[in-house]
């Protein structure tokens, strides 16, 4: 009876069963995605309320007066700390005392409630033709990259409203049916934000003149409200601050990202200034609506809201951290015609805005109007300058694919370990190698100065004990050779200067030149060397982190004397701290040696000549006696430079197999044939 009953099934088709697979799927990462989204929410929560009373909610703070929140019974501007309009302020003038106590936790689950609405309305904002397990995908995704950007999570600590005017522009644009009604929308958020009112054009040219008419009404209601409400705080804004210039902190400090700041960090002032404010800002605010007009015709409607917004920040009088969500909204721009290239937009947007500048930035004199303006210029580049591709170009749904080098046969089975990480023949993304090179770095250099505490007596006293076992093993092997080394170079003059300038100048120069030509010159074989130099690094922070380490000029009694940063005071606490920038005690391994013999390798391994190849080896010989007779490292630390960067080669060997073939059999053509040839030898 089963097996009748069985028969007279139909069998499910292998389609369906694929199709159920892959929804299972969808559906797992899909509450994965969103655990991660509640887990940033939850930290976001902790992190404000579980910080001091009065150091929260600064902002929302000095709102509250002896009569109530905003002065109930005085003027929004008297310390003009107060940067919103009028009518901000008559909106939240209905809080009374009776909320305060409540009001931070109110403000910040409220603050959240309107970072979740805003990720869902920017994923159902997407461009057509969006599929749907993107479309599933894309709210969690959105929600977290809000959660942790600098604007949320400075709006939650200072108890700001600045979401609320970029939720109010979506919701006009995309979630609310009838012209009158989203421009009102829109009329309210520029009621909030007067610079706004840059919507009000693209509405227009875009064939939306009611939702315009209706934005400059709603606009126009509200202030004349406030107005009628508030009189003396409204020629205090509009009169003797207008549209809130010169209100809350410096508008030359760092966090004003706007054209106006920018202009007068580099030290203009005056009638001057602001004349070239005015002619700058016009341009950008008729290149950036032109812009978002075409943007906007091509179905990307997201898009163009988000270039205008852009706009909006490089033209305010004040940009403050808080209100530059707009750029993070630039992530859904496609750029590049390569499949290659189509993360490295999104990936920079996203290292912006949730990394400080001086994480991406380098901290050099030539770099520093780019580190104090960086936020403003992705603004300015994306209202005005990068090439966003429409949905008529061919590239936007099919990129040009990635070109992968044949595979090269492993001497082990299992070799390689991660058969997809293929070789790429093409040339990697600019703009990402960089970002990805600045950003190891920096993580390099916080965790090698967090790694062991030198400025605790603890801390000190462990590195000692670590380089007094370090010195008995070499007086075991017979290699401790430091202190003659030292003293003899210190005798010659020479000898001294040369090693010091070599110790302090070739460490980062050398391997980014390599990087550099091989960036240029050899693309696969760039990624081979910087997948290897890049676990060697990450191997020796483990080192410094588990094996904090005195080199041989802090061990006191010992008597190498520091040639490179002077002679140290002993009887100091701190003495190991010589710089904020630099751990002191992270000697073992040494990377100053494991990067020259990297270089070395890769040099020794792709050099076409025997004297090229042989000047690369000759870069480690040098490394190792400058790190040793300037006392700072001890023989076994250049040991241990060796191991973690032939740790470095083997992982990467384990990982993705042996070395690719920088030219493959798939890529010769018959010499019959030279326009192939052409081809072939031009890099994508």
């Amino acid at each position: 009876m089963a097996k009748a009953e069985h028969r007279g099934r139909p069998a499910e088709a292998p389609g369906a069963t694929a199709a159920g697979t892959v929804q299972a799927r969808v559906r797992v990462v899909r509450l994965g995605l969103w655990a991660v989204a509640a887990v940033l929410a939850v930290r976001q929560v902790a992190a404000v309320l579980g910080t001091p009373r009065g150091e929260r909610l600064t902002d929302l703070e000095t709102w509250v007066g002896p009569h109530g929140v905003l002065h109930l019974k005085g003027s929004l501007y008297d310390s003009e700390r107060f940067t919103g309009t009028p009518f901000g302020g008559l909106v939240l003038k209905p809080l009374t005392r009776a909320a305060e106590e409540a009001l931070g936790w109110g403000w910040t689950f409220g603050t959240l409630l309107l970072v979740v609405a805003l990720g869902l309305v920017a994923a159902r904002a997407l461009p057509p033709p969006v599929g749907r397990r993107t479309a599933v995908l894309a709210a969690p995704v959105a929600i977290s990259l809000l959660m942790v950007s600098l604007p949320v999570r400075n709006a939650l600590h200072l108890g700001q409203t600045s979401i609320l005017p970029v939720l109010l522009v979506l919701l006009g644009c995309f979630a609310v049916r009838g012209e009158r009604f989203s421009g009102a929308l829109i009329g309210l958020a520029a009621a909030l934000q007067p610079t706004l009112l840059l919507f009000t054009p693209l509405l227009w040219c875009t064939g939306r003149r009611r939702a315009a008419l209706s934005t400059g009404a709603a606009f126009a209601g509200c202030t004349v409200l406030a107005w009628a409400a508030m009189p003396r705080d409204s020629a205090t804004y509009w009169l003797h601050h207008p549209a809130g210039l010169g209100l809350g902190g410096p508008a030359d400090g760092l966090a004003n990202q706007s054209l106006h700041g920018a202009l007068l960090r580099l030290g203009l002032s005056g009638p001057p200034e602001i004349a070239l404010l005015l002619v700058l800002g016009a341009g950008v605010a008729v290149l950036a609506l032109r812009r978002a007009v075409r943007y906007a015709r091509d179905g990307q409607l997201l898009l163009a809201v988000a270039v205008t917004g852009c706009a909006v920040i490089v033209v305010s009088p004040t940009a403050w951290q808080h209100q530059l969500l707009w750029v993070l909204l630039t992530a859904v721009g496609r750029v590049g015609r390569r499949a290659g290239d189509r993360y490295a937009w999104p990936v920079a947007i996203v290292l912006v805005m949730t990394l400080p500048a001086d994480a991406l930035v380098p901290d050099k004199l030539i770099f520093q109007p780019l580190r104090a303006d960086l936020v403003l210029c992705a603004a300015l580049a994306a209202a005005v300058a990068v090439p966003f591709l429409p949905r008529t170009s061919p590239y936007w749904r099919t990129p040009l694919p990635t070109r992968y080098a044949d595979p090269v046969p492993s001497r082990f089975r299992h070799i390689p370990l991660v058969p997809f990480l293929r070789r790429a023949i093409s040339r990697p993304n600019l703009l990402f190698e960089l970002v990805l090179i600045r950003v190891t770095y920096d993580a390099y250099a916080r965790i090698r100065l967090a790694a062991a505490g030198p400025s605790s007596a603890s801390g000190r006293a462990t590195a000692e004990e670590h380089g007094a076992q370090i010195l008995s093993v070499e007086r075991a092997l017979g290699i401790d050779i430091e202190r003659w080394a030292n003293h003899a170079v210190v005798a010659a003059g020479g000898l001294r200067d040369f090693f010091g300038f070599y110790y302090e100048s070739f460490h980062f120069g050398v391997p980014l030149l390599i990087l550099g030509v091989l960036y240029w010159r050899r693309p696969v074989d760039y990624r081979w060397a910087r997948t290897a130099i890049g676990f060697a690094t990450i191997f020796a922070l483990v080192g410094f982190w588990l094996y904090p380490l005195a080199p041989p000029r802090l061990m006191p009694g010992l008597g190498v004397v520091d040639t490179v940063n002077g002679p140290q005071d002993f009887t100091q606490p701190d003495y190991g701290t010589l710089t904020e920038l630099t751990n002191q005690y992270a000697a073992m391994p040494s990377l100053h040696f494991g990067w020259s013999l990297w270089c070395g390798v890769v040099v020794a391994v792709l050099a076409p000549r025997w004297w090229i190849k042989a000047l690369g080896l000759l870069h480690p010989l040098l490394t190792a006696t400058a790190i040793v007779v300037t006392g700072n490292h001890w023989v076994l630390d250049a040991v241990g430079g060796a191991l973690v960067v032939a740790a470095g080669f083997a992982v990467t060997y384990a990982f993705q197999g042996p070395r690719a073939r920088t030219i493959t059999p798939a890529r010769r053509q018959p010499r019959s044939d030279p326009q192939a040839a052409v081809r072939d030898r031009t890099p994508n």
